[in-house]
């Protein structure tokens, strides 16, 4: 199996690329890269078996609605009686937001009112290029991912590191995943946190293709068939690699449930 990770930035020089190949026991990153154009993410989810994309697939369903409202004079009134910062929320804030913030205490930016929307932007129209429709909640071969929620889930350091250094990171995560081999991709893995998150959505996207990742709800599907659905592991690192021959009980996933960490 490959899979793939995108840190998808608005621009290409912020937008970096990785690829890891699945064996028995292990996993190796492929490839590595920064500075990565439309056409080449194109290509490389065109031989992935699973694709991790850290950016938002979609916009929140009542923001939209507010937006298509305003543009002919006819805001609706709040409903359910919401109004001030409640009603604000439910616009700047996706459903699987939402999850993540009560499972994690994470908060995704809002991609209605934070600059992730420019990449919101460019990731819409690749996702329009690719030969193959995109299910956004997830189910077919893109899969939204939040490698911060991922690094919590996994129990590594997850605020802060972008801006104070992640060197150390890159050494937990070795500690953490003595099976994945960087190989010659570790200089860049340990020089931008943005090759680094690309790597940590790779492996997001290896759980996601292994059911170890929170699905929506019955309630929750329709919207994030709309906005998208961010894939947060419910398993552990080690249990990513297939298992080797002989060692039976490793590499055991458990299966995803509706409405678990999502």
């Amino acid at each position: 199996m490959r899979t793939l990770g995108v840190d998808l930035a608005a621009a290409d020089e912020r937008t970096a690329l990785a690829e890891i190949d699945w064996y028995a026991g292990g996993a190796a990153v492929r490839n590595l890269r920064l500075g990565v154009t439309d056409q080449e993410i194109v290509q490389a989810v065109g031989r992935a078996d699973k694709a991790g994309l850290d950016c938002p697939l979609g916009w929140p369903v009542a923001f939209a609605e507010f937006l298509a409202a305003q543009q002919h004079g006819r805001v609706p009134a709040p409903p359910d009686g919401r109004t001030g910062a409640a009603w604000r929320r439910r616009l700047a804030y996706r459903v699987t937001d939402e999850v993540v913030r009560a499972r994690t205490g994470l908060i995704p930016l809002s991609v209605s009112a934070d600059r992730i929307a420019h990449a919101a932007f460019r990731c819409a129209a690749l996702l329009a290029a690719l030969p193959q429709p995109v299910d956004r909640t997830g189910a077919g071969v893109v899969v939204e991912v939040y490698p911060a929620a991922a690094l919590h889930r996994w129990g590594l350091a997850h605020r802060g590191y972008k801006t104070t250094g992640h060197a150390f990171l890159v050494d937990d995560l070795l500690t953490a995943a003595p099976w994945l081999d960087l190989g010659a991709c570790e200089p860049l893995c340990r020089s931008s946190h943005d090759a680094f998150d690309a790597v940590i959505a790779a492996l997001a996207a290896r759980a996601a293709a292994l059911g170890a990742t929170g699905v929506p709800d019955a309630a929750q599907r329709a919207a994030a068939r709309t906005e998208g659905w961010i894939a947060v592991p419910t398993g552990e690192l080690a249990d990513l690699p297939d298992p080797q021959p002989g060692t039976p009980g490793r590499g055991v996933i458990r299966k995803r449930m509706p409405g678990t960490p999502g």
